[in-house]
């Protein structure tokens, strides 16, 4: 929970990594580290495991036995649709069975989610960790230089299969147009944003431009907030996106980034997602909820 000037925000974290001392691992994460980081001093209620590689040996999804040791704070988006507990999945098409979302592997994935009643399907969209190119290809071109790492498929998916939401982590950031050109026809489609929210200190106005963009072209229901933890603390990206407001050269295009808008982005609308209770008073301002909300989705 962040308070600030009288406001309580409700923080999901969407995009957490949970990493372990392997070959194919970023760097190691003891569990204490990461409920420390996240709960103690990172202001998080709630984080949404995302797998980066490979499940663990004995067939779990990495953090499976956090969401055990924890619960209520956890949850886990798988890399395979399984029956069970699962609310979310990541797909990554580099990885797995279908280059394309719109590959025949793909829609047999897609639908074997729908059939088991898993409808968060994250999807990872931006350049990725080396060898990959911009373009997904290794460098060496064979057969993967087609597996880009963008959104590639997303409007054709997302039509097809209207009951599920797909929420592009990265906001697809290399091609952020193309991304948002599919998100203002397919109103399942979200924004996660992992890996733009650093730019809000180093470069806050090319933040500023991407934030713009999304709520111009999406709105404020369908974005969510994303650390990209243990990359970043989520800390200081919720203290900067909390105090941030648009530039004034900006506002006439973009308008303002109310604090309404930022409880939705931080937790609310993760939360809507996932079926997650909200604390009172972490919902809309009181000013807010006395003129009414123009939201297109309730909260």
């Amino acid at each position: 929970m962040y308070e600030k000037d009288g406001e309580r925000y409700f923080i999901v974290d969407g995009h957490v990594h949970f990493w372990t001392p392997t070959e194919v691992g970023f760097r190691h994460q003891s569990e204490e580290t990461i409920v420390h980081d996240l709960f103690e001093t990172g202001y998080v209620d709630h984080a949404i495991f995302q797998p980066a590689a490979t499940a663990d040996p004995d067939g779990a999804a990495p953090g499976s036995a956090l969401t055990e040791r924890y619960p209520g704070r956890f949850t886990v988006a798988g890399l395979e649709p399984v029956a069970g507990n699962l609310k979310g999945v990541k797909l990554v098409t580099t990885e797995q069975a279908g280059r394309q979302l719109s590959d025949p592997g793909s829609y047999r994935f897609l639908e074997k989610c729908q059939e088991l009643g898993i409808r968060n399907i994250h999807l990872h969209a931006a350049p990725s960790i080396r060898p990959l190119d911009r373009d997904g290809s290794d460098g060496t071109g064979g057969s993967d230089a087609s597996a880009a790492f963008d959104a590639a498929g997303l409007d054709e998916v997302a039509a097809a299969f209207p009951d599920l939401r797909f929420i592009v982590e990265h906001v697809g950031l290399a091609r952020l147009q193309d991304f948002c050109w599919i998100a203002t026809q397919e109103p399942n489609v979200y924004a996660g944003l992992a890996l733009a929210l650093p730019a809000i200190l180093t470069r806050p106005r090319q933040f500023a431009e991407i934030i713009g963009e999304l709520l111009y072209w999406m709105d404020e229901n369908r974005i969510t907030f994303a650390s990209d933890y243990g990359l970043q603390h989520p800390k200081w990206l919720i203290e900067s996106f909390v105090d941030f407001e648009m530039p004034e050269d900006f506002q006439d295009e973009y308008g303002e980034l109310t604090t309404d808008v930022k409880k939705k982005i931080l937790g609310l609308n993760a939360a809507r997602l996932y079926d997650l209770e909200v604390p009172d008073g972490c919902g809309r301002t009181e000013a807010a909820a006395e003129i009414g909300s123009n939201s297109k989705v309730p909260v």
